[in-house]
């Protein structure tokens, strides 16, 4: 577990900011593989998804421990999660990448929306996946799934690191997620990334007028040369990206 907490000026910046920069800035610090493979948004949404992590691991389901019975355990890790997660944290669950059953349903990510959680990722599928897109709160998942989760799954963990689509995920990370997906961001470099990423937007958008009125990408992007750097710093003078 971690100490740190999301602050609300880290989240604002973060929701300005696309999985495309955060990609970019990672690699930067030697991180490869944090985008989370396979996953969409089960519908498109107007705002960026930001909270912190909260897991649920799934491992597959043998017969003789899932049956309908295991809901009459109140600590069932799955509801458990639905009814746990914080506020403004995201819920993502790690399904071994199998959307062949569900990993939730409209009932229980309407309870999650409802409780006031930022998100749902997971890298299996959903069921009532058109009903769930309805939803204001941000879902991603893997693709739709009519089966019950536990002809396939049984749910074992909670807040516990995980494998999302291939990428590590530990309770805390902070997940952002747009229409291109989903990215992790190792907890401890959450202020520092934002604040790259902030600087990084500002350039592309300089570097997106410069193509538009023509400019050839060579020594602009990436920015190679003095002059390059001058006229971004001139552009921002004049009151560029504000």
């Amino acid at each position: 577990m971690t100490d740190y907490i999301l602050s609300k000026d880290i989240r604002a910046q973060l929701k300005r900011t696309s999985t495309a920069s955060i990609a970019t800035q990672l690699f930067k610090r030697g991180l490869r593989n944090q985008f989370i493979q396979g996953v969409v948004p089960v519908a498109p949404k107007p705002v960026r998804m930001v909270g912190q992590a909260f897991t649920l691991r799934y491992i597959p389901a043998r017969e003789d421990r899932n049956t309908m019975d295991v809901f009459r355990n109140p600590e069932h890790p799955q509801r458990h999660a639905v009814e746990t997660c914080p506020p403004g944290q995201v819920l993502v669950m790690d399904a071994r990448k199998n959307s062949r059953a569900a990993t939730a349903g409209n009932i229980l990510i309407t309870r999650l929306a409802v409780r006031g959680c930022e998100g749902v990722v997971s890298d299996g599928g959903f069921r009532d996946a058109v009903d769930i897109g309805k939803l204001d709160m941000p879902t991603f998942y893997a693709a739709p799934s009519a089966p019950p989760n536990l002809s396939l799954h049984e749910a074992i963990d909670i807040n516990v690191p995980i494998a999302c689509g291939d990428a590590a995920v530990f309770p805390g990370d902070v997940i952002v997620g747009d229409q291109d997906g989903v990215i992790v961001i190792p907890v401890h470099l959450t202020n520092e990334i934002a604040e790259a990423c902030a600087d990084m937007e500002c350039f592309e958008e300089f570097v997106l007028q410069q193509v538009q009125s023509g400019t050839s990408i060579i020594g602009l992007y990436p920015c190679t040369t003095e002059k390059v750097k001058n006229q971004f710093e001139s552009w921002k003078a004049d009151g560029g990206g504000i």
